[in-house]
């Protein structure tokens, strides 16, 4: 019995054979020597990474300011004999198994082998902290490994937020308008905006989350409040601070300013003349007059250019155009702050917000383009675009027109217009021989240029669409002359010539086909293209010059051509009654149609058959004369 040494380990990769030398002795007979080769396959092991199985164990550096739950080390288990699973983002299989050994660390084990960082972050201290994680790693087979990962956490890189100043307080005098900056709390470090801890709903103030500038929200009476603000890193949330503002309003002999009304909100139309007053302010000071109040209009220029102040009366300054780009692009409002200062000493004021949002009036009439002519071609499909009638308005939203035909479609006015677009489309049957051009009336509407709906206005637009008139194609036969030779059927039946192969324009009418000459005793009909023969008991061969026209087109651009047929007709034999002493088998063989092209010339259809008449009658007079030589 051979076995493997304990402790042994097998690698395919660097000996895949071993030669063994076995001898065998036995009492009284010589000794035996054999070979066995024992060869040594590839394998499924499992096989822990190099630095993760080591004593040690592999290292781990991350920042302390690391998000929450980031994958800090994926477990890369190796198969020996199989590939070796390195670097990120390799998929495991799923059959593996890993297990904590260690649970005296915040890092987190997930059953795919990544190790991920606190739920809340790391603690953002300045010395380095250390953890281990003790992983075992198993298999469906029962095969394992196990190794160690040590995460080193770095002090953060970024400044920390802080506030200079943890407590201040400020004082403010009673009738501070609204929206007044009361203070501004400053804190260091990146990133950093601003929030109000508590009240958890401030009543009285609020403060700008970017420039830490604390406002009021109305306008103060006596009171004292404390704010708890805080200042974070948006990056980092866990990087904060806060600080302690106590606010304190107190009373004072004088008081800002009153006004009515504290805010104005208006809608004025775009045709609003300038020089009109849109408010009076009705303000008074703390001796309750308004003999010593001033008034200044604050704001963006575009504001500030088109409304003025005289005394407490906010007026228009130059007119309010609706249609322009620049006021499209403010969004058809214009915001100010109307500053109402009292005289004496300290100086009290009150801002009104104003805002005033134009509308729009529908001043003009849609315009006609210039020179609306198209041209079609008659054969023209239906629904086939004619030309776009393009019409303009000077109203915002520009162009926004809507188009409609007068007396609408109908087969005088085979045409109709797109509503939206003002395409022009054919919805009828065109003939130029009938009408060679249209005057189309087509309405321009205008549509959303002022509050009221039902004040628009339209304009009657003539359009022109001329005929291009399309010559219809000469039907063409192929060939244009045939020689036939067909053997007559019984009395009364219906014998097939020939099909005739003729074509004419792709989109006209179907052809027509007519016999108009060479139809002796009317022996030949027409179906469709098919020539038809039908036999009598004629007991002569008998050679028929057929001449059929073929038709194309409609009304009076109808055109034709001629198709010349000879067929040779050889009559019908009545079967022959058996014999008494030999009977023959007489096979009956089918017509053959002979149909040779000259390729040399092609001549007119009726040259054709002229020339066969007069050639059939030439030969019958030569064949007179020379019978009458050979009697004398």
């Amino acid at each position: 019995q051979v076995t493997l040494r304990a402790g042994a380990e097998l690698d395919a990769h660097r000996v895949n054979q071993y030669n063994l030398t076995l001898r065998a002795t036995c009492p009284e007979e010589g000794k035996v020597e054999e070979w066995l080769f024992v060869r040594v396959s590839v394998g499924q092991v499992l096989r822990c990474d190099t630095p993760f199985f080591s004593a040690e164990g592999d290292v781990v550096l991350v920042l302390a300011d690391v998000a929450p739950r980031t994958r800090l080390y994926t477990v890369l288990p190796q198969f020996l004999g199989g590939l070796t699973v390195r670097g990120q983002g390799f998929p495991l299989p799923s059959s593996l198994q890993f297990r904590l050994l260690n649970h005296n660390t915040p890092l987190t084990l997930t059953r795919q082998g990544l190790v991920l960082a606190p739920d809340n972050g790391f603690n953002p201290s300045k010395s380095i902290q250390t953890f281990r994680l003790e992983i075992e790693v198993m298999d469906r087979q029962g095969h394992n490994c196990s190794g160690a990962v040590r995460v080193e956490v770095l002090p953060s890189r970024h400044t920390r937020v802080t506030f200079p100043e943890q407590y201040r307080s400020v004082t403010v005098t009673e009738g501070t308008g609204p929206w007044e900056v009361v203070t501004q709390v400053h804190a260091s470090g990146e990133n950093v905006h601003y929030a109000i801890l508590a009240p958890v709903t401030p009543a009285l103030f609020t403060i700008d989350e970017v420039t830490g500038e604390i406002r009021s929200t109305r306008q103060l009476e006596v009171a004292h409040v404390q704010l708890l603000v805080q200042a974070y890193n948006t990056l980092h949330p866990a990087d904060h601070a806060t600080a302690t503002v106590n606010i304190t309003v107190q009373r004072t002999g004088r008081w800002a300013p009153r006004c009515v009304p504290a805010i104005f909100v208006s809608q004025v139309p775009e045709t609003v003349s300038p020089g009109s007053t849109l408010v009076t302010l009705r303000c008074t000071d703390s001796t309750g007059t308004d003999e010593f109040l001033r008034y200044a209009l604050e704001g963006p220029s575009a504001s500030r250019s088109r409304f003025c102040m005289e005394g407490p009366q906010l007026k228009v300054n130059t007119t309010l155009d609706y249609d322009s780009e620049v006021v499209a692009a403010m969004g058809f409002q214009f915001t100010a702050t109307i500053l109402v200062t009292a005289g004496g000493e300290p100086t009290q004021s009150t801002r009104v917000p104003v805002l005033v949002t134009v509308t729009p009036v529908n001043e003009f009439r849609p315009v006609c383009p210039n020179g609306a002519t198209f041209t079609v071609p008659e054969t023209a499909a239906f629904g086939s675009i004619v030309g776009r009638v393009v019409g303009t308005d000077r109203d915002y939203p520009p162009d926004s027109l809507e188009y409609s035909l007068e007396r609408g479609s109908s087969r005088a006015q085979p045409f109709s217009v797109d509503r939206r677009t003002g395409e022009i489309r054919v919805v009828g049957p065109l003939d130029s021989q009938q009408q060679k051009s249209y005057r189309l009336v087509v309405r321009l509407t205008d549509t959303h240029n002022d509050l009221d709906p039902a004040k628009r206005h339209s304009r009657l637009c003539d359009v022109s669409v001329r005929l291009q008139a399309v010559p219809d194609q000469l039907p063409v036969c192929v060939p244009e002359v045939q020689e036939l030779r067909i053997t007559a059927g019984s009395p009364g039946s219906r014998q097939p010539v020939t099909r005739l192969a003729c074509h004419g324009s792709p989109d006209g009418p179907t052809l027509t086909y007519t016999i108009v000459g060479g139809n002796e005793d009317g022996q030949f009909r027409l179906e469709g293209n098919n020539v038809i023969y039908l036999p009598n008991d004629r007991a002569e061969p008998h050679t028929f010059v057929l001449l059929v026209k073929v038709w194309g087109g409609s009304g009076a651009r109808r055109r034709s051509t001629v198709v010349a047929l000879v067929v040779h007709v050889t009559p019908w034999s009545p079967p022959v009654p058996p014999s008494t002493t030999t009977q023959h088998t007489t096979v009956l063989k089918e017509p053959l149609v002979v149909t040779r092209t000259e390729a040399v010339w092609h001549p007119p259809a009726w040259f054709v058959a002229v020339l066969t008449v007069s050639g059939a009658l030439l030969l019958a007079t030569l064949g007179c004369v020379a019978w009458n030589l050979l009697c004398r």
